[in-house]
C-alpha cells in the first residue's frame, strides 16, 4: 500500500472477482475483511487523514516501497505519511485484487490500482502500480505486517 498514492473504493471490480478461484480456497469472510482493511487505508489516504497509520499496521510492520532506497518501519510510514498528505491531495482512486491467500492469521494480496493525485501546484498527476500487503489477525483486526509494490514506471 502506498503512502503516496490516494485512492477510491471499487466494490464493482471486488464482486465480480469475489468468487474467482484465484481468490484463494480460504473463507470468503475473510476475504472480505482483508480487502477492507485494505480500501480502509486507501480511503483514509485520500481523505489526508493519516491516523491508519496507528491503527491498521502493526506494531512490527515492515515494508519496502519500489520508490524508497530502504524499507521502512511503522515510524518512517507514518513520517512520510504526513509529509505526502502535505504535499497533495487524493482525487480518485481504483483498486483491483488479483488474488487473495489467507492462511490461518496470516493473508497474501496482490492487486491493481489507479490513482490521481493534485499536488500543490495544482496539477493532477495519474499514477498505475501494483501491490502486495501482507496481513496478520491480531485480536480479530487484519493489520498490515508488511507491503511492497508501487508505481509503475
Amino acid at each position: 500500500m502506498p503512502i503516496d498514492a490516494p485512492t477510491t473504493r471499487n466494490y464493482t471490480i471486488y464482486l465480480a472477482r469475489a468468487t474467482d478461484p484465484a481468490l484463494g480456497q480460504d473463507s470468503t469472510d475473510d476475504h472480505a475483511a482483508v480487502w477492507a482493511s485494505i480500501e480502509e487505508i486507501w480511503d483514509a489516504q485520500e481523505r489526508g487523514d493519516d491516523d491508519w497509520v496507528d491503527a491498521r499496521l502493526s506494531a512490527d510492520f515492515m515494508s519496502w516501497p519500489a520508490a524508497s532506497p530502504a524499507p521502512r518501519n511503522k515510524a518512517s510510514t507514518r513520517m512520510w505519511a504526513r509529509f505526502n498528505a502535505d504535499q497533495s491531495k487524493g482525487l480518485a482512486h481504483e483498486l483491483y485484487p488479483l488474488s487473495i491467500v489467507v492462511h490461518g492469521d496470516v493473508a497474501v494480496v496482490h492487486y491493481l490500482y489507479s490513482t490521481v493525485i493534485q499536488a500543490k501546484s495544482k496539477t493532477n498527476e495519474s499514477t498505475t502500480g501494483r501491490y502486495t500487503d501482507v496481513l496478520v489477525r491480531d485480536n480479530g483486526a487484519w493489520k498490515f505486517i508488511s507491503w511492497h509494490g508501487g508505481a509503475d514506471d
